[in-house]
């Protein structure tokens, strides 16, 4: 089983877990993004909130995947954390919960990553963003990380805060480029348009966003829901067209 972490949003794939063989688009992110529409303002702040969603493995329910932003110690910056839990059988495979977390700062209406933090049972990720020197450095899955840091990179987890300030504004690049384990890629990105969803929130109004890394033939489709602020609703995960992962939401709340 793969799992959907919230790269773009919901979740892209696990960046840890070498069983995990998903990629961030936000992973479920990603697996994986409150009325952020209203409380992201000319001062662009962000207003804290928690959202559960089902995840399905093959239509096969295997667990639940929660987000959850929060402001954090110092004014202006954010802690953004993904939980990846397993139920049932695949309690046995993936005893331990999959925590993603990632801090940033949001500078003029654009996220930018401090550092990112992981862990998936004896798998693990640290990266610190030294914008000064324009380098990421730390370790992942026991690999030394120090590469080179371009305008507008992101982790994994903090894609999805950026594509719903893109989407928001208006202004949703085409690439993106995402710090994955021990190496930048490049992730294309494509607004679908508008489509109308019935969720465990009632019908939502939505806008659908997929992603693809380049040269993969594996795509994330994410919907967006402009009434909540483009917190991501939904997200499926397919490879050749065939549905691998889905992430649909259960409760929110702000």
């Amino acid at each position: 089983m793969a799992l959907l972490t919230i790269a773009a949003p919901l979740v892209a794939a696990s960046p840890l877990s070498v069983r995990a063989q998903a990629e961030p688009s936000l992973g479920l992110t990603t697996l994986a993004q409150t009325t952020l529409a209203q409380t992201i303002p000319a001062q662009t702040t962000l207003a804290p909130f928690s959202a559960r969603y089902a995840a399905d493995w093959k239509s096969i329910n295997v667990g639940t995947s929660d987000l959850e932003l929060k402001p954090d110690a110092a004014p202006g910056t954010y802690l953004y954390t993904w939980t990846m839990t397993a139920r049932g059988v695949f309690r046995l495979a993936y005893s331990n919960d999959v925590i993603q977390k990632s801090w940033f700062s949001v500078i003029a209406d654009h996220v930018r990553p401090a550092k990112y933090r992981a862990e998936e049972g004896g798998s693990s990720a640290s990266i610190d963003f030294d914008w000064d020197s324009r380098r990421a450095r730390g370790v992942a899955e026991k690999k030394p990380v120090d590469l080179e840091l371009n305008e507008g990179t992101q982790d994994v987890l903090s894609i999805q805060v950026e594509v719903m300030l893109d989407l928001r504004n208006g202004n949703l690049p085409k690439t993106f480029h995402i710090l994955d384990k021990d190496a930048i890629k490049d992730f294309v990105y494509t607004e679908e348009g508008p489509a109308r969803l019935r969720t465990a929130l009632g019908v939502l109004d939505t806008v659908v966003v997929t992603s693809r890394r380049v040269g993969n033939n594996r795509l994330l489709r994410m919907w967006f829901a402009p009434s909540l602020g483009f917190i991501p609703v939904q997200a499926e995960r397919s490879r050749d067209g065939k549905l691998e992962f889905a992430m649909r939401i259960k409760t929110l709340k702000r």
